[in-house]
């Protein structure tokens, strides 16, 4: 892959890596904020500063905004996260400087009009409304609160109803100014560019943006715990999970294999002895989140009410087993060639690469070369896996469910079947 890496003098990260026989361009921005630095009384304003971005700017309306992308053919949007905001598109090569045009003007100067603030208020609020009633999405809004309780990163990314009536232009000028500098942003492409050219077309449009952020992360904190609602629905939502690894630690790539065999696809630990042997969940899965000084493991489930007493002991059963290394090599070796198939494929993606190479900048400062990736996958261990299992489902969990709660393993008792 052959990318290269620029820094403006107000320290700006350009990244680009060139695809001559494509026809396309995908770029973006992305910037290393989100709702796990927000203070309390502005929860949600990362994500509702998304929103407002794209509504008018000093010399767009927010109709042109969209229109001037869609004539030309291509396509934009934008995320929040928990930790990453990103805006980004995807258009022809001849049309690669036109979206950068757009999307460093929503950034740079959008003005917040009035009367979109008050439309951007409704629609947001409808979009919470819409999670709280999708329990497999909201789910994870109270599992991740429960993990990391009264703090930035376990507060949901939407906000509030409350939170986002409050916001005003006020609230998102000096959110934008304390949190968005050209230290924690990035701009990447990826597909038929040349680098020396899109460094330019940042420099021009965002070559004077504020160099520095004004903000002080909030300390990330695992407690763990429990959470139960219950919901006249079909279904009981489950997620259960430990204190995962942040980014930049030795054991990364561990927890992923470790996620991988455990639940990451037909043939793992939990599809086959919970969906294929027991019939107890159509699906389940379990992941790994990672965050800048701490992360989150992962099990999601959802089952039916008279299933949720005997699938929590099953899960609890197959992490216990792991702990006793019953992992084998074959289960080893199928994890590192799934990984190692999916991170080669990604890089067949334009759109896939160019959010990979955003996020490595903002998270290592530095572009992590794929044999470096595939030799860390290769010499994961066994004993390595065991070890870090032992040290992860050892630990205090975090329990929520959500649904057709009946009889439900008890808290302390889960704590118990965890004990190997």
């Amino acid at each position: 892959m052959n990318s290269q890496i620029t820094t403006l003098k107000n320290g700006l990260r350009v990244v680009t890596s060139c695809f001559p026989q494509l026809e396309s361009v995908s770029l973006g921005l992305w910037v290393k904020t989100g709702s796990a630095y927000e203070k309390p009384d502005i929860n949600g304003i990362s994500h509702f500063l998304e929103h407002m971005s794209f509504k008018g700017t000093t010399t767009r309306t927010a109709l042109q905004i969209s229109e001037e992308i869609e004539d030309a053919g291509g396509q934009s949007n934008a995320y929040t996260a928990r930790e990453f905001t990103a805006y980004y598109a995807k258009m022809l090569k001849a049309d690669a400087e036109l979206a950068l045009d757009v999307l460093a003007d929503s950034l740079k100067n959008s003005v917040y009009p009035e009367d979109e603030l008050k439309k951007e208020r409704d629609v947001v609020i409808q979009e919470i409304k819409q999670t709280i009633d999708t329990p497999d999405d909201i789910i994870f809004d109270y599992f991740q609160e429960t993990a990391f309780p009264d703090q930035a990163l376990g507060r949901s990314i939407l906000g509030s109803e409350e939170k986002v009536r409050s916001f005003s232009r006020d609230t998102l000028q000096n959110y934008l100014s304390s949190n968005y500098a050209a230290e924690n942003m990035v701009a990447a492409a990826v597909g038929n560019i040349d680098h020396d050219a899109f460094v330019k077309m940042v420099e021009d449009r965002l070559g004077d943006y504020q160099r520095h952020t004004h903000f002080t992360p909030e300390k990330q904190v695992y407690k763990g715990g429990f959470y139960i609602e219950k919901r006249p629905i079909e279904q009981v939502h489950v997620a259960l999970g430990f204190e995962g690894l942040p980014y930049q630690t030795e054991d990364y790539y561990v927890a992923l294999l470790l996620s991988s065999m455990l639940g990451g696809g037909m043939s793992s630990r939990l599809f086959q002895e919970i969906r294929e042997k027991r019939g107890l969940a159509y699906s389940v899965y379990s992941y790994t989140a990672a965050h800048s000084h701490t992360g989150l493991f992962g099990i999601s489930a959802a089952t039916g009410a008279a299933d949720l007493k005997n699938l929590v002991p099953v899960i609890a059963e197959e992490l216990r087993k792991i702990c006793q290394d019953t992992f084998t090599e074959k289960e080893l070796k199928r994890a590192k060639t799934q990984m190692k198939a999916s991170m080669l494929m990604v890089l067949e993606t334009p759109a896939a690469t160019v959010e990979m190479l955003a996020r490595q900048m903002l998270i290592y400062n530095r572009l992590i070369p794929v044999d470096e990736m595939v030799e860390r996958i290769e010499k994961v261990s066994l004993q390595d896996v065991r070890r870090l299992a032992q040290k992860i489902f050892g630990a205090t969990p975090t329990y929520a469910l959500l649904g057709a709660v009946d009889k439900h393993v008890e808290y302390d008792e889960l704590q118990k079947l965890l004990k190997y």
